[in-house]
């Protein structure tokens, strides 16, 4: 059998090793559209800080490595159609001519796009598929977008080139405050441009406003209810090559425009599925624009399967959504990788489980938020606890702010939020979490989770039971139900 596996990254990837680990006879190739399979996406904004000292230690597996495993790796090759009677695949390869692959089995792991916003002077970066239009600023100009390898080098270019002082970050995501961090390691003075009206609208505005206390204490100007709306060359004199032109919106509902300076402008605004070849292939799309799939992964269309950014997700808690995750696409590449091979193996679902270091902060999330419980027919509350990583007569203890969400109705726990300091394990605190609600665990039975305890690295009482504990003083739950 021949399994072609599309896209580089994670679940392409993950779906390629875990084909030849269970049937060394099956004919795997993976197609991948730039030079870079296997590499870490996400730690760019630490290679790009200096922390990481080359671009190549961000490979998780080489070239060698991958091709050792028995796969054979076609990069700088386009996938640019499927004939699914025929079972064929067009490719473009580095010569540009096109040629047919034959597959039995394909798995499409396409992943995403960048999600660029309409401003005014910004050039249409386009991709390998789709050519951009021309005009506006971009990589020449001091002005990037952050999603590739291709993209890492260009701004690492720019910074070697063009030795910038000041910076201007647009968007206040994950990637957005990473690389706020990374610039301001680097010796440039950041501003962050926020549309929301906090940075990492995905957490809860009593947990946010911690974040940007930790951006403010770096220097890091924070501008949020802050819309862009065009880009320009600044003229001469003025303090910074590039100049954004903006709008903030007060709570009152007035308004503000002004005009911020800087010689770097990068814009991460959010990324959008990159379903084309399977939409042009017959596939269906949801709302999102994401490849509908199955819980095994299928895509309704003969011995074809996707999985990992470009498709909609399984949530435990919501149903059928959209949430792009790297540990996600990992676990969809596996299982559509079993069930191509004959198998039949289900995707558990995801909760959106997310963290992320912000200088010396970090920010973790798991399940749901009150709103989105709420919207999701949940009658959830939720309670917030600040209280010390470990225990407070020895030193070094600090706080750790959690927002825990649950259902008044069963008790279900049905979400989590944490902000504490770096080494304050947030990050395994927050998988504590994450794997009650997965086994559709109670806010009560938290507490009788036998945690590891060290006055150096904890309490008697977790910091996540503490808050468990809050949450049912009050909220009233006393007794034991099943959700």
């Amino acid at each position: 059998m021949h399994l072609v596996a599309i896209g580089g990254s994670d679940a392409g990837i993950s779906a390629a090793l875990r084909a030849r680990e269970l049937d060394p006879a099956t004919e795997v190739t993976v197609v991948v559209a730039d030079d870079y399979p296997n590499f870490s996406i996400c730690g760019i904004p630490r290679y790009l800080s200096g922390e990481i000292g080359h671009w190549s230690n961000l490979a998780h597996r080489s070239h060698a490595d991958l091709e050792a495993t028995g796969m054979c790796l076609r990069t700088n090759t386009l996938a640019t159609a499927v004939d699914v009677a025929a079972h064929r695949l067009t490719l473009r390869g580095p010569s540009g001519r096109a040629e047919q692959l034959p597959y039995d089995k394909m798995i499409i792991a396409t992943g995403a796009l960048p999600a660029v916003p309409p401003i005014s002077g910004l050039a249409d970066p386009g991709d390998l598929l789709t050519p951009a239009a021309g005009g506006g600023l971009g990589p020449s100009d001091g002005v990037h977008l952050l999603h590739s390898m291709t993209d890492a080098h260009t701004i690492m270019n720019s910074l070697a080139g063009r030795q910038p002082a000041t910076a201007i970050v647009i968007g206040a995501g994950y990637i957005g405050l990473e690389m706020a961090e990374a610039l301001t390691t680097r010796g440039l003075a950041v501003t962050q441009i926020e549309r929301a009206a906090q940075v990492l609208p995905t957490l809860d505005p009593q947990l946010g406003a911690l974040v940007a206390a930790e951006l403010a204490a770096h220097g890091v100007q924070v501008r949020t209810r802050t819309a862009v709306r065009a880009l320009t060359v600044a003229g001469p004199g003025a303090p910074g090559r590039l100049a954004v032109d903006a709008v903030t919106t007060r709570p009152d509902g007035t308004s503000r425009a002004f005009t911020a300076h800087a010689d770097l402008v990068l814009v991460v605004t959010g990324v959008r599925p990159d379903s084309r070849l399977a939409a042009a292939a017959g596939a269906t799309l949801d709302q999102r624009g994401a490849i509908a799939v199955s819980e095994q992964m299928e895509t309704g269309l003969p011995d074809i399967y996707a999985a990992g950014d470009c498709v909609q997700t399984h949530h435990r808690l919501l149903g059928t959504t959209w949430l792009p995750l790297g540990t996600t696409a990992h676990k969809q590449g596996r299982v559509a990788a079993e069930n191509a091979l004959g198998r039949r193996r289900t995707f558990a679902g995801s909760l959106g489980t997310q963290v992320v270091k912000v200088f010396d902060t970090v920010a973790a999330r798991t399940g749901l938020r009150e709103h989105e419980a709420t919207a999701a027919g949940y009658s959830p509350a939720t309670s917030q606890t600040s209280t010390d990583d470990h225990k407070a007569y020895y030193p070094g203890a600090h706080p750790i702010t959690i927002r825990i969400t649950g259902s008044t109705k069963t008790e279900r726990l049905l979400g989590a939020q944490l902000v504490g300091r770096r080494g304050s394990e947030v990050a395994k605190r927050v998988d504590i979490y994450a794997t009650a609600i997965h086994h559709h665990m109670t806010v009560d039975a938290v507490n009788d989770l036998d945690l590891a305890y060290t006055p150096p690295l904890g309490s008697p009482w977790d910091a996540v039971q503490i808050a468990a504990q809050t949450w049912l003083r009050d909220h009233h739950g006393t007794r034991r139900t099943t959700p």
